[in-house]
C-alpha cells in the first residue's frame, strides 16, 4: 500500500517552494523522507500581498509541476503558509462558568472560553483580520493554574489566555484562491514562523524561552516560544532585498551583481571589503533595534535563555549571528532544518525550513483533534473552502 503524502508549499515573495514528503520505517521508526522538492520564482507578489493572482498561481503550478516529476506522484491536496506584512498576533483572556452541573469540564467549555477571548480581542487588532492559528497558553480553574488535559476535572470556573495570529482577511483568500487556481485543494493554512519553528527548534530550546528569526526577500518574522508554546508573533517590512538594493546603491552595481557580492560568490576584488561590511552592517543593525524593540514591548529583552535562532534565505549573510548577539545581548545562532529523527536528515538549506515545517503539520495533522489554525470547521474563505482547527499544546509533539 503507498504510503500517505505530505506536501507543504510555501509561496514567498522571491520564490514558491514545495516540498513532497512521506514516512518510511528506519530503525524500527517511522521518520519522514522527502521524495521531491522544486522552485520557481514568485511573480504577482510583494512582500505577502498576492498582486496579480494568476501569474501567482501559474507560479505555484510551475513549482509544483517540477516536484511532482522528481517524486513521480501527482500532487492533490496540500498545506500552505501564510506569511508577509500582514501577519500579526494578540493576546486574550477569556471565561466562563462551567456548563455541567457536576462541574465536569468538557470540551465545550474550553471552546467557550476560547471563543470569550477572542471575543475580547480590541477592535484595533481584528478589524479586517482573520484568526488562523489559535494557541492556548495559560488555563485556569476556579484561579489556579491547570496543566495538560483538563477534560474531565471538575471546577466553577475556566479562564484561558490565548494567543491568536491572525492574517489580513483579503489576503487569506486571495492565497486559498491562487493555490486552488493551481489545481491543489488547501488542507490548511499555517503561519509561515510557525511552520518553521517545527524543523529548526528543539524542545528544550522553546521549553527554556528563545526567538526564532526568519529573514526572507522582503520580510523579517519573529516568533517568541516560553515554556513551550509561541508567546509572540511580528513581522517586519525588511528583508534580504533591502540590503541587495543598499549594496547596489553603495557601490553603483546592478542589482544582480550587488546580490552576489552580499552572498560572498562575486570573485572581483575591486569593491571595498569595509565599505561592503558597512553596508551590511547598518541594515543588519536596523532589522535586529526592530527585534529588540519587539521584545522590550514584551518583556523578554535579554530574557530568552535559549537565545536567538536565525533561518530565511538571508540567514547566511556574513556577520549575521555577531550582530544579532551585539544587538539583542543574547546568545544567536544560525539554525539548521531536522527533518526525521536521524542526524543525516539535518541540513543547513535554510530557505526551506517553511516548506519543510508544512510537510512535518501534514504528517502529524490526522489524528489530532487539536491542530493548527480556527475552531471547528467553520468557512475559511467563500466557496465552502473548510477552516482549520485549534492548535493545543502540540509543539512538544514535534522534532527536533
Amino acid at each position: 500500500m503507498a504510503r500517505p503524502l505530505s506536501v507543504g508549499i510555501d509561496i514567498g515573495s522571491q520564490n514558491v517552494k514545495v516540498v513532497i514528503a512521506h514516512e518510511i520505517e528506519e530503525n524500527g521508526r517511522i521518520v519522514p523522507k522527502v521524495i521531491g522538492q522544486a522552485t520557481a520564482e514568485t511573480k504577482g507578489l510583494h512582500r505577502g500581498y498576492i498582486l496579480n493572482p494568476s501569474e501567482a498561481s501559474r507560479s505555484v503550478r510551475l513549482a509544483i509541476d517540477k516536484a511532482e516529476k522528481a517524486a513521480g506522484v501527482t500532487v492533490k491536496r496540500a498545506f500552505v503558509s501564510v506569511g508577509g506584512v500582514g501577519l500579526g498576533s494578540a493576546v486574550a483572556s477569556g471565561s466562563v462558568a462551567i456548563a455541567r452541573a457536576d462541574l465536569e469540564v468538557t470540551n465545550l467549555d474550553l471552546e467557550s472560553a476560547q471563543e470569550a477571548a477572542e471575543a475580547a480581542i480590541p477592535e484595533a487588532l481584528i478589524l479586517n483580520r482573520k484568526v488562523i492559528n489559535t494557541i492556548p497558553l495559560l488555563t485556569l480553574l476556579d484561579g489556579k493554574p491547570a496543566l495538560g488535559r483538563i477534560e474531565g476535572m471538575k471546577a466553577g470556573k475556566l479562564e484561558v489566555k490565548v494567543l491568536f495570529i491572525t492574517c489580513l482577511e483579503h489576503h487569506l483568500e486571495d492565497l486559498i484562491r491562487v493555490v486552488e487556481g493551481a489545481g491543489v485543494e488547501v488542507v490548511d493554512v499555517v503561519a509561515a514562523p510557525i511552520a518553521a519553528s517545527f524543523v529548526t527548534l528543539s524542545k528544550k530550546q522553546k521549553r527554556a524561552g528563545c526567538a526564532l528569526i526568519n529573514i526572507g526577500a522582503e520580510t523579517l518574522s519573529l516568533v517568541v516560544f516560553e515554556n513551550s508554546n509561541p508567546i509572540s508573533l511580528e513581522v517586519f517590512e525588511m528583508g534580504g532585498a533591502d540590503v541587495t538594493n543598499d549594496m547596489a546603491l553603495g557601490l553603483k552595481i546592478s542589482l544582480e551583481e550587488a546580490e552576489s557580492v552580499k552572498l560572498g560568490s562575486w570573485t572581483r576584488s575591486d569593491y571595498p571589503k569595509k565599505k561592503i561590511e558597512d553596508l551590511i552592517g547598518r541594515r543588519l543593525s536596523d532589522m535586529f533595534d526592530l527585534v529588540a524593540a519587539h521584545l522590550k514591548r514584551i518583556g523578554r529583552h535579554s530574557l530568552l535563555p535559549a537565545g536567538i535562532v536565525i533561518t530565511g534565505g538571508s540567514a547566511g549573510l556574513a556577520g549575521l549571528r555577531d550582530f544579532a548577539v551585539e544587538v539583542l545581548k543574547l546568545p544567536a545562532k544560525v539554525g539548521e532544518i531536522h527533518f526525521g529523527e536521524e542526524e543525516k536528515y539535518a541540513t543547513k538549506d535554510l530557505p526551506w525550513s517553511v516548506a519543510y515545517g508544512l510537510a512535518i503539520v501534514g504528517f502529524n495533522s490526522d489524528n489530532e483533534q487539536g491542530l493548527v489554525g480556527q475552531r471547528g470547521m467553520d468557512k475559511l474563505a467563500e466557496g465552502g473552502k473548510k477552516g482549520l482547527r485549534t492548535l493545543t499544546h502540540w509543539f512538544n509533539k514535534f522534532i527536533p
